[in-house]
């Protein structure tokens, strides 16, 4: 895996050393493996580290954890909840993100289900499993990059100031549960999938939430506008 890394420089930096790791070689190993059987895995290798190649790292204002790519091919591009700017229809749990934005800072994105610019304003867009088989959800889990995104939520807690993660479900609320909060900001609801968006998530206005934080600490505040 290190021999073709294009990593953008301040995450390499820190995140060098994890790829001389045991845990790495067996997830390179495993992926390596896939592919020979012919396996398509999603999305392309050149956009696995997408969302820390447009988000460096001292440009990170916010944080929204996800837990894995689109399964369908032409979907994931390597940014969470983010698909191909063709995709239609829109995801579900991005038609539910949307419908909050809107309802938060009357803010329209129906239009697209790229999340490119989000990411190119700050916001890291990070999934806990970088990869998957084509058609099969969480089929690369527990396989090694889970530890290798807590490394990269360990790395922002510790270098970023000021920092809004944004939590959706109790998966993304557990991996980050070491979030230090007397530097950091953490808004926490139930995920925006159709299955439990109605449990809280609908009125939680992250975004606005996001915003006022920002401003707060003499950052400039995010423009969720696509």
């Amino acid at each position: 895996m290190h021999s073709n890394i294009n990593l953008e420089a301040s995450w390499l930096k820190h995140l060098e050393n994890e790829f001389q790791q045991p845990y790495m070689q067996i997830l390179k190993n495993f992926l390596q493996a896939e592919k020979e059987q012919g396996k398509t895995i999603l999305p392309k290798s050149s956009l696995w580290f997408n969302a820390l190649n447009s988000t460096p790292l001292d440009k990170v204002k916010v944080v929204i954890l996800g837990q894995d790519p689109y399964p369908t091919i032409g979907h994931a591009h390597g940014l969470c909840f983010s698909a191909m700017p063709e995709v239609r229809p829109l995801p579900k749990s991005l038609i539910n993100i949307y419908k909050e934005l809107q309802d938060d800072l009357n803010i329209d994105n129906f239009h697209t289900p790229y999340l490119q610019p989000w990411a190119e304003k700050g916001v890291l867009l990070l999934n806990a499993v970088l990869t998957l088989e084509a058609g099969k959800s969480n089929s690369h889990q527990g396989k090694g990059w889970e530890k290798f995104t807590d490394k990269i939520i360990e790395v922002v807690n510790q270098e970023c100031e000021s920092v809004v993660f944004i939590l959706w479900g109790a998966y993304a609320q557990k991996k980050g549960s070491a979030i230090d909060t007397t530097k950091h900001m953490i808004i926490k609801s139930p995920h925006p999938s159709p299955l439990s968006a109605y449990r809280g998530f609908f009125g939680s206005k992250p975004f606005s939430r996001t915003n006022s934080f920002l401003v707060s600490k003499g950052e400039e505040n995010i423009d969720w506008q696509l």
